[in-house]
């Protein structure tokens, strides 16, 4: 089975006045998500919910240069990293399924590439 990192953007905005009630049915929805995976025959190998940007850092290689550290993502965007899920599926039609119920806002599907040393060079 094939491996695939979903990336969920949602605006940070929902946080602000956030009820533990709210949280808590948040939570609710991504168990039934990960029931939902798991009834398609496909497994959550992994994920986490990720703090808001602002406590991000970059770091930037510059070529000649010493890495430069910089407060944030500084991405001009109104969605924001919030969380992903490791997922292994089937392939990608699976995966693009399970992400159509998956309770955020945007999900980015993205296989992993298998580095393994007997792995092929990516096309």
């Amino acid at each position: 089975m094939a491996q695939y990192v979903f990336l969920l953007y949602d605006s940070e905005e929902w946080f602000d006045n956030l009820t533990p009630e709210e949280w808590q049915q948040a939570m609710k929805l991504h168990g039934a998500f990960t029931e939902a995976v798991q009834k398609a025959g496909a497994r959550v190998l992994g994920g986490e919910a990720l703090e808001r940007s602002t406590t991000a850092s970059t770091v930037r290689q510059r070529e000649g240069a010493e890495p430069l550290v910089t407060d944030g993502p500084f991405i001009e965007t109104k969605e924001a990293l919030g969380g992903y899920y490791v997922i292994e599926a089937r392939d990608l039609d699976q995966a693009l399924e399970l992400a159509k119920v998956c309770p955020s806002g945007n999900v980015e599907v993205r296989p992993i590439m298998d580095t393994s040393s007997d792995a092929e060079a990516p096309a």
